[in-house]
C-alpha cells in the first residue's frame, strides 16, 4: 500500500510537463538541457508570430489600395466618358463668377498665365475663407448649420445638376424622354441620395452616391473654369493641401484637433469610407472619422488625413485604420454595423473631384494616351501615399503627390512622346 502511495505522487511532475517545452519537478532547477530547449521553442514561436504579422501586412495593405482604387478608378472613368461623349462638357461657354479673368485665344502666354493666375488666387482665397468658416462652426458647436449647408450643397448636386446632366447626356444621343418621367426619376434619385448620405442607408449605396456626387461636381469644374485656370489650380490645390493638413496653423489641422478632444465623428457627407478591417499594426493618430474606441483598446491607432476644399468640395478625411485583433464584439447588431462603417479606409470628396478634374481636362485633349497616362499617375500617387503614411506613421495629404505625378505625365505625354510619335509615325521610321 506504501508503495501503491507514492507511485502518483511520483508521477505527478511528469504530468505537468507540457508538450513542447521540458520542465523540471517543483524544488529542482532546469537542466541546461531543458534550458536551452525553452529558448529555441521561445525563438522560433517569435519567428512564426513575426512571419503572420508581416503576411498579413502585406495582405491588408494590398486590400487597403484596391479599396482605394477601385472608387478612385470609377469616378475618372465616368467624368471621362461624360466628357468624351458629351460635348456639352468639353465646351467653355459659361465660367464662374468668382473666376473674372477670361481666356481669348489672341492673348499672349503670358497674359493667360497673368490672367489664371489671378483666377486661381480668388479661388484659394474662397476656399480658405470656407474651410475657416467650417472650422469656426464646429469649434463652437453649430451642427445645425452645417447641417444645412451641406444638405444644401447636396440638394444642389443632386437634383439640379443631375437634371441638367441627364438632359444633356439624352441629347447628345440623340434621345427622348418626358417630364413627367424625368421628374419622378430625379425626384426619388435625390430624396434617396440625401437620405444614405445625411442620414442612414446601405454603406454600399452611400458609396455610389458619393462617387456620382464627386463625379458631378467635376463636370462642374471642368465645364466652368478655363484651360490655363484649370492647370494652375490644380496645383495650387495640392500646396494648399500641404498647408491645411501640415501647417500648425493648418484650418483642418485644428478642425482634426478639435474632432480629437470631442471624441465626435466627422460628417459622413464629406468622406468616402470603406469597411476594411486592419487588425495587425496600430499606427498614429487617433480615429475621429468613427466612434470612440473602448477603454480595453488602448492600443487602435490610425492614420488620418484631412484636406478642405471649400464648399463645393468639402472636407477630405483618409485614415488606415488598424483596430487590435481581440476588441470585443458590438453589444447588438445596429452597433455592429456602425462600427464596421466607422472602420476602413477614408478618403475625402475633394480628392475624387480633383483627380477626376486632371483626368477629366486631359480628356478634353482628345488623345488617349494623354488620359491612360495621368490615370496611371494619379494611381500610382495615392499608392506611394499610402505607402508613405505607413513608414512615417503620421497624417499626410493625398492630393500633392497624384496630382505632381498627373501634372507631369500630362505635360511630358501631351508635349514631348505624342510628337516624337507622330514623328516617327510620319517619317515611317520603326524602333
Amino acid at each position: 500500500q506504501q508503495q501503491q502511495q507514492q507511485q502518483p505522487k511520483q508521477q505527478q511532475p511528469t504530468r505537468q510537463q507540457g508538450p513542447g517545452v521540458p520542465r523540471s519537478a517543483p524544488g529542482q532547477q532546469m537542466s541546461p538541457e531543458q534550458i536551452r530547449q525553452a529558448r529555441q521553442a521561445h525563438a522560433e514561436r517569435l519567428a512564426q508570430l513575426e512571419q503572420e504579422e508581416k503576411e498579413l501586412e502585406l495582405k491588408y495593405g494590398a486590400e487597403q489600395v484596391l479599396a482605394l482604387i477601385v472608387p478612385v478608378s470609377l469616378c475618372m472613368i465616368v467624368v471621362v466618358a461624360s466628357v468624351r461623349s458629351v460635348q456639352f462638357f468639353a465646351e467653355q461657354t459659361t465660367q464662374f463668377v468668382y473666376s473674372p479673368y477670361k481666356e481669348d485665344d489672341s492673348e499672349s502666354s503670358g497674359e493667360r498665365f497673368g490672367g489664371a493666375l489671378l483666377n486661381v488666387i480668388i479661388f484659394i482665397g474662397i476656399i480658405l475663407v470656407m474651410t475657416c468658416l467650417l472650422v469656426v462652426l464646429y469649434k463652437y458647436r453649430c451642427y445645425k448649420a452645417i447641417h444645412g449647408w451641406l444638405i444644401m450643397s447636396s440638394l444642389l448636386l443632386l437634383f439640379f445638376f443631375s437634371f441638367q446632366y441627364i438632359v444633356q447626356v439624352l441629347e447628345a444621343h440623340n434621345k427622348t424622354l418626358d417630364y413627367i418621367t424625368l421628374g419622378i426619376v430625379i425626384w426619388n434619385f435625390g430624396c434617396v441620395g440625401l437620405a444614405v448620405i445625411h442620414w442612414k442607408g446601405p454603406l454600399l449605396l452611400q458609396q455610389v452616391y458619393l462617387i456620382v456626387v464627386s463625379s458631378l461636381m467635376a463636370l462642374v469644374l471642368i465645364k466652368n473654369l478655363p484651360t490655363w485656370t484649370t492647370w494652375l489650380l490644380l496645383g495650387a490645390i495640392a500646396v494648399y493641401d500641404l498647408f491645411a493638413v501640415l501647417c500648425p496653423s493648418g484650418p483642418l489641422k485644428m478642425l482634426v484637433e478639435t474632432a480629437q478632444e470631442r471624441d465626435e465623428p466627422l460628417f459622413p457627407a464629406l468622406i468616402y469610407s470603406s469597411t476594411i478591417m486592419y487588425p495587425v499594426i496600430a499606427m498614429g493618430m487617433a480615429d475621429t472619422a468613427g466612434s470612440s474606441p473602448p477603454a480595453d483598446d488602448a492600443d487602435q491607432r490610425d492614420v488620418e488625413r484631412f484636406g478642405g476644399r471649400g464648399p463645393e468640395t468639402a472636407s477630405t478625411q483618409q485614415s488606415v485604420n488598424r483596430p487590435p485583433a481581440y476588441a470585443h464584439p458590438p453589444a447588438d447588431e445596429s452597433a455592429a454595423e456602425e462600427e464596421e462603417e466607422n472602420r476602413g479606409v477614408k478618403l475625402g470628396l475633394g480628392d475624387f473631384i480633383f483627380y477626376s478634374v486632371l483626368v477629366g481636362k486631359a480628356a478634353t485633349a482628345d488623345n488617349w494616351t494623354t488620359i491612360l497616362a495621368c490615370y496611371v499617375a494619379i494611381l500610382i500617387g495615392l499608392a506611394a501615399t499610402l505607402l508613405i503614411l505607413s513608414i512615417l506613421q503620421r497624417a499626410l495629404p493625398a492630393l500633392p503627390i497624384s496630382i505632381f505625378c498627373g501634372l507631369a505625365f500630362f505635360f511630358s505625354t501631351s508635349h514631348l512622346l505624342v510628337p516624337m510619335v507622330e514623328l516617327l509615325v510620319v517619317n515611317q521610321v520603326h524602333v
